[in-house]
């Protein structure tokens, strides 16, 4: 019997992530041959290929593996597993997510009700972040999904909508604007994007490792990509004006180092002014809601001297790569 609805995870050798994904997923409030699974690991990957073998000979519901032949990154991922999905509505969602035992009920109940437009229709889901009083700068940082209007952590599409749109754009090498290139598609197709309140899902608050937040300016260059793409709907929706104070920081920087050469000592001394207040209303921003252990406090002022030089170079890098004049 052919499933109701999909559900493909893109993974990557986090197998006990995508064990309580799946546990999660075996507890909706559906019948078996109702919906399928489609784990889609990117690149070979044995121990996802075991873990996903074992819910098969459980033989409580119906899980695939589909790995791709290399690493390509998540958007690739999830093309691999909607193009081979058998049902006509497919929900995605994360291998770090836990979804509500009524997380697929809510998309199909919306999806049945919309009779006349279900050919070409998306659904965004319902995303609760669990908080402690006192988050952590990466911790307050995921909580702003619950704010996204798309986010492929919690969403389905018709797949005539997914094949008029062409779906996901596996330039998009790493889980960053995927999502939004996908939602501006379907706007621009003017392919309704339905809010599924009871949709719901929950992204755990992992433990990042020390300084994680360098690393995720990589990501950066992507944006240059989303923006070439659609102009107009990346500064309405992502980001109104270019990152003023990081120029600001980086202009005041290089003007020390020349006036100090120079012996321009006033001008000099001036720039270091500009550049430390930046910097410190940068760090006291990062600081203002979020932890204050002195190991977390260490880790923001570090990062913070180091994120706008970082920041800047990847948006300039993307501008490059993707040949349009972003900043």
């Amino acid at each position: 019997m052919r499933p109701i609805i999909s559900v493909v995870i893109p993974t990557y050798r986090r197998p006990q992530l995508l064990f309580k994904c799946l546990q999660a997923l075996l507890q909706q409030q559906m019948r078996p041959y109702e919906y399928e699974i489609i784990v889609v690991s990117d690149g070979p990957d044995e121990l996802t290929d075991q873990q996903v073998q074992k819910f098969n000979k459980a033989g409580l519901v119906n899980i695939r593996f589909l790995p791709l032949d290399r690493k390509k990154g998540p958007a690739a991922a999830r093309n691999h597993g909607w193009r081979n999905a058998l049902a006509e509505l497919i929900a995605f969602t994360d291998d770090d997510c836990i979804p509500d035992v009524n997380w697929l009920n809510g998309f199909i109940e919306e999806y049945y009700h919309r009779q006349k437009s279900r050919d070409h229709i998306a659904f965004t889901g319902r995303i609760t972040v669990p908080l402690t009083k006192t988050p952590t700068d990466f911790e307050l940082n995921t909580a702003h999904l619950e704010t996204a209007e798309f986010v492929t952590a919690n969403c389905a599409c018709s797949r005539k909508a997914l094949d008029r749109t062409g779906g996901f754009d596996e330039r998009f090498k790493m889980a960053w604007r995927e999502d939004s290139d996908l939602e501006f598609k379907l706007l621009s197709h003017e392919i309704p994007i339905v809010k599924v309140e009871d949709a719901r899902i929950v992204p755990p608050t992992r433990e990042a490792t020390w300084g994680v937040s360098i690393k995720e300016q990589k990501k950066v260059m992507f944006d240059a990509l989303l923006y070439k793409k659609y102009p107009e709907l990346f500064r309405k929706k992502i980001q109104q004006q270019p990152a003023v104070p990081y120029y600001i920081i980086i202009g005041s920087f290089f003007v020390i180092l020349i006036a100090g050469l120079a012996g321009l000592t006033n001008a000099a001394l001036a720039a270091a002014i500009i550049y430390m207040f930046f910097t410190l209303r940068f760090i006291g921003r990062r600081l203002a809601r979020t932890s204050h252990d002195p190991k977390h406090v260490a880790e923001m002022i570090v990062t913070s001297f180091a994120i706008p030089f970082l920041s800047i170079y990847w948006t300039l890098y993307g501008a490059w790569k993707y040949k349009v004049l972003y900043y």
